[in-house]
């Protein structure tokens, strides 16, 4: 098969397509022939030499992939009420950028009718981690508010639909006017541009002094502290990245008198059975709003999938809003 491997920590163009073995899949897991393939912040971080793979792994990167299921777990795949040549997208802990990629059949979902491979191809990272941390750890409820840092993200951009089809109201923070645009076309109802605004000012103007209920943060660094200003009594950060780096120091005293939670979380290296219960709340309660387009793939580039490190580049540069995919069938 042909494959986009780290041929050494560095740069995007360390990126290089080469020829590897067909993989095989195991029990309890499928071979999917991939069609497109998402691009991810810890892929970024991985071509750096930042995150290595978990045990096991593939030292390929991609963790998102969408295409025609090749081989597998017969009896794992009709458990799922899958079989070969069916369409589906899956969350993996490396491997997806190649031809061929194993995954866990627990982590496939089924394609939602109406949309292309390359779209499909943007959402178990983003949909999988914004399930997880919005809905499940912070325990987001319909009338309460969030704000995203990071609204124009792929993360963002998934948090924004989602907490919006639950009932809550969204305040998120970007970069530039026009981010702040495509946010709240997506459905936000407060953009806040933080190189021109006080995001803690700001929320709580919007919030008439209460702040908001969930925090999504990416950044962390000095960001906590200010998250702590922004939350309302009982309110609840999760951190899921660390952009603005790992140390950071806040007024704890507030956590205690206001019943603050403060926690954060990181998917890859979760068990099977954590990431399985992920998909299937996600195939129950929102592949039925993609399927009626209620909410929606956000691409914001798809590129032939021997373009990864012009993906790479890209994703660093910070112009993007939504998902950047590749497609091994675009020219």
């Amino acid at each position: 098969m042909k494959a986009i491997a780290i041929t050494q920590p560095g740069a995007p163009d360390v990126l290089q397509l080469i020829e590897r073995p067909d993989p095989q899949a195991g029990v309890g897991e499928c071979l999917i022939a991939v069609e497109a393939y998402g691009i991810n912040r810890p892929d970024v971080l991985q071509r750096k030499g930042a995150y290595p793979p978990p045990a096991g792994a593939s030292d390929l990167p991609g963790l998102e992939v969408a295409g025609r299921i090749a081989a597998g777990d017969a009896q794992a795949l009709a458990e799922a009420g899958f079989k070969i040549g069916d369409a589906v997208c899956a969350l993996v802990a490396g491997g997806g950028y190649a031809e061929l990629c194993v995954a866990p059949v627990a982590q496939c979902l089924p394609v939602p009718a109406g949309w292309t491979m390359g779209e499909v191809a943007s959402l178990p990272e983003t949909f999988f981690t914004v399930w997880s941390n919005v809905f499940e750890r912070a325990q987001l409820r319909e009338g309460e508010s969030i704000l995203i840092h990071g609204g124009s993200s792929g993360i963002g951009v998934t948090a924004i639909q989602l907490a919006k089809a639950f009932g809550a109201r969204v305040l998120v923070t970007v970069g530039s006017a026009e981010k702040a645009a495509a946010c709240l076309e997506l459905g936000a109802d407060v953009a806040i541009n933080y190189r021109e605004q006080d995001f803690v000012a700001e929320t709580k103007q919007a919030t008439g002094g209460k702040g908001v209920d969930v925090i999504l943060d990416m950044v962390a660094g000095d960001y906590v502290a200010r998250n702590i200003e922004c939350l309302a009594d009982d309110g609840r950060v999760v951190i899921i990245a660390v952009q603005g780096g790992t140390k950071a120091g806040f007024d704890a005293g507030q956590v205690l008198r206001r019943r603050l939670t403060v926690s954060g979380s990181t998917l890859r290296p979760r068990s099977l059975a954590f990431k399985a219960g992920i998909a299937r709340a996600l195939r129950q309660k929102v592949w039925p709003l993609l399927e009626a387009r209620r909410i929606r793939p956000v691409i914001y580039r798809e590129l032939a999938a021997d373009r990864a490190a012009e993906a790479h580049a890209l994703m660093e540069s910070g112009e993007h809003v939504g998902k950047i995919v590749l497609s091994w069938a675009k020219e």
